[in-house]
Order: C-alpha cells, then structure tokens, then sequence
C-alpha cells in the first residue's frame, strides 16, 4: 500500500512538472526557431512573438466585417504565377534579407496612415497609390521607383528585369486591396510574376499570431 502511494505520489509530481513546463515554456514561431533579428531603419530589430499566452489582437485588427467594396475577401491565387505565401515564408525572405541577399524586398503597400500603426520589421512603405496611375502616379515616378527601389533597368523605353528584385508584398490581409493593387499594377508594367510574392493574411494575421511590429519606414 506504502508503495503505491509512492507511486501515485511520484506521478503526481511528474505530471505537475510537464504542466508547469508547458504552461512557461517559450511561444516560439516554428518548433526549432525562436526569433530572427533583422535591420529595419537602420537599427537590428528582433522578430519573434509576444511571450504573454493570455495576450489578445491588436483593436485595430480585431474587426471581422468591413463594407465590401471596397473591403472585399481577396482570392487565394491572385494572378497566375504570383506566389501566395505565409507567415513562415515571410520570416524566411526576411532572414535571407538580413543575411546579405540584397535580391528581396518586403513591401508595405499599406498608405501612411495604416503602416504607423506598425509594420513588419524589415519591410519598407510603398503606398500602394505610388504605382497607381488611377490615383495620380506618373510614369516617371513609377519609373523611378521601378530602377531606384526594385533594381529594374529601363533601356530605351524597353524594362529590363534580369536583375530585378524579389518583392514580399503584404497590406491589412486578406480583405484589403492595397497590396493586390500595387502587385496587379507592377504586371502591367510587365514585372515577373515568379518574382512577386504575395503575403495575403497580411498585417490582421501577422497581428493575432502575436509577432512583432515596428514603425514604418520608407
């Protein structure tokens, strides 16, 4: 009798320890890693999520239904051969970024007002009104976004994107239309679609899995 409720009292403790270490143990981004430090305004910044389990969204990104339109569900395939990526895929460019590749950039398509209230580490700010001709956007601004921003060459009136860079494009998520905006138009000037990478759940996704933020830069 003595012995089982050693027993018994031994299960106990055991059972009480993998509780607790599972109550305090780490909330990282995959199994195996934890964080990444990117640069982001010219500073390191850590990406990696909020250690608090009883932290809820961000107000901002708390609301479910938006007039549609303009705040309509976007599709999950966005033009043919444009990539629809995720979370994972995201933190991965933004890793090679900061370990030398200078062929990505992580674009914020958001307008000033939304990107203040905090981007993703690492991304830069390119409205998505600056590529739209609807909206005022001339050619010659375009253009120099085109060669300055995404290292595409323009010989002659002819766009030469060999060396163009990979773009990470993201918004609000997965009802707003800036990102989608900024990446239709980007086609019609005949950037590749192998080379743009869609991140539809956007700043709403990023948000509630609780990853870090920093201000907006351009």
């Amino acid at each position: 009798m003595k012995l089982v409720k050693i027993l018994t009292a031994s299960a106990i403790a055991i059972g009480l320890t993998f509780s607790n270490s599972a109550f305090s143990a780490a909330v990282n981004i995959t199994p195996k890693l934890e964080s990444i430090t990117v640069k982001h305004g010219g500073k390191s910044v850590k990406i990696m999520r909020n250690q608090n389990q009883k932290n809820t969204v961000n107000p901002a990104f708390a609301k479910t239904s938006r007039k549609c339109p303009p705040f309509c569900i976007q599709p999950g395939t966005l033009a043919p051969g444009v990539e629809t990526i995720a979370e994972v895929e995201v933190i991965g460019y933004l890793k090679k970024m900061n370990d030398g590749d200078d062929s990505i950039l992580v674009v914020d398509s958001r307008t000033p007002d939304w990107a203040a209230k905090g981007t993703i580490p690492g991304a830069v700010n390119l409205p998505w009104t600056n590529l739209n001709p609807a909206k005022g956007a001339d050619p010659i601004s375009i253009g120099e976004i085109m060669e300055g921003s995404f290292n595409a060459r323009n010989l002659e009136g002819l766009w030469d994107f060999s060396n163009a860079k990979t773009l990470v494009m993201f918004c609000n998520g997965m009802w707003c239309g800036q990102s989608p905006n900024n990446i239709k138009n980007l086609l019609k000037f005949g950037y590749p679609a192998n080379k743009i990478k869609w991140y539809r759940g956007g700043m709403q996704d990023w948000e509630i899995l609780g990853l870090s933020t920093a201000k907006a830069t351009n």
